[in-house]
């Protein structure tokens, strides 16, 4: 079975959407990096959508947790709050659950059951991604696999990552480190990326669509 990696959302619900008719779920594994909430205007639909589709499609789709997700779940868990969510888009994604209680009552245990990561024998996909730290799968490690920035591990196989957007919202690849970035920074406007692997890692095809203005103004 092919993959059909999605890099992060951010809340941009019509182009998460648009980009998931490409999938094709009788012959691809949906994957999808983490940060579907925050900072796009329509979280809750966003993560609702994520949800559905877990449920519809339980063998054919990962969802992964994010920094976002890890930082969302701390806000209002027993730890919180955390000031540095609500910063960074964390505000936003609270206002929009206002009205929706019930759903956000609902998606919290979901987001705090996402895996942080998938892999195979030749892929390794993660939200931010394996570099040369203690306790990389901690996370709460500000250069682990929720966090890192910066060049990553060479591991002895493709990692596919979100987490940094890339400055020209196009795919970017490492070859040092047999890396490839695929958040193409849907909230900043410059579109939502997937890429079609297959199960050996080979780069099949890579699909942008624009972001959707309703997302994010």
């Amino acid at each position: 079975m092919n993959l059909f990696v999605v890099g992060d959302a951010h809340g941009c619900y019509y182009t998460f959407k648009e980009l998931l008719r490409h999938w094709q779920p009788a012959t691809e594994l949906l994957v999808q990096t983490g940060d579907l909430v925050d900072r796009g205007r329509y979280v809750p639909e966003t993560v609702d959508l994520a949800v559905d589709l877990s449920r519809r499609y339980p063998a054919q789709t990962v969802f992964l947790k994010g920094n976002h997700e890890a930082l969302m779940l701390q806000h209002l868990g027993p730890a919180g709050p955390h000031p540095g969510w609500l910063r960074w888009g964390g505000r936003s994604t609270l206002q929009q659950y206002r009205s929706r209680t019930d759903l956000l009552a609902e998606h919290l245990p979901w987001l705090a059951s996402r895996p942080l990561l998938w892999e195979n024998d030749a892929l390794f996909i993660s939200h931010a991604g394996l570099a040369d730290t203690p306790e990389p799968l901690h996370e709460d490690n500000p250069n682990g696999i929720l966090w890192r920035r910066g060049p990553l591990l060479q591991i002895g196989k493709r990692q596919i990552i979100g987490h940094t957007p890339t400055p020209d919202g196009k795919t970017l690849f490492d070859a040092a480190t047999d890396a490839l970035y695929i958040d193409t920074g849907a909230y900043l406007g410059r579109g939502l990326t997937a890429v079609r692997l297959s199960p050996a890692g080979q780069l099949l095809e890579t699909l942008t669509v624009p972001t959707r203005r309703r997302d994010i103004s």
